[in-house]
């Protein structure tokens, strides 16, 4: 069972995100400079599974120099659509880091974000690779499940 819902959880995570459809419904939860958890929509630029999930940002950005201070960080994909029966919960703890990789760039750069950067080239772009430890997840109304990964 568990593993149907890992599986359910990692299909829900893909089409959120740039390979999917994106959608909205992503937040990622970082510490600030005063010890506090903060809380910010996101588009996930790649993911796999509930592993691995990555995200575009630019260096100057209070993301990324959260991520830089703290790697402590909590990724939460929900929808509350009880009447279109996709009601869920998905909530990933684990760390971040920034990734400075040209080649990591142009996999994830995703449109929009000429609006931040000239290109993945650009050296204010960066990556937010957040890999999960533990998990808790509720998907289409069902069972909920914690674990670690």
């Amino acid at each position: 069972m568990n593993e149907n819902v890992i599986a359910r959880a990692g299909e829900i995570i893909r089409s959120k995100s740039a390979e999917g459809q994106m959608g909205s419904g992503v937040a990622i939860s970082l510490i600030d400079d005063e010890g506090y958890p903060t809380t910010s929509s996101v588009s996930i630029s790649k993911a796999d599974g509930i592993k691995v999930l990555t995200f575009c940002t630019t260096m100057d950005s209070n993301k990324a120099k959260r991520a830089m201070a703290c790697s402590r960080a909590a990724v939460c994909i929900f929808d509350d659509d009880y009447e279109g029966n996709s009601c869920y919960n998905i909530t990933l703890v684990g760390t971040i880091e920034i990734v400075t990789d040209i080649e990591v760039k142009k996999e994830i750069w995703m449109e929009g974000m000429e609006e931040y950067c000239s290109g993945p080239e650009d050296e204010n772009f960066c990556a937010l690779r957040f890999t999960t430890k533990r998990y808790n997840l509720w998907v289409d109304m069902g069972e909920e499940i914690a674990g670690r990964l």
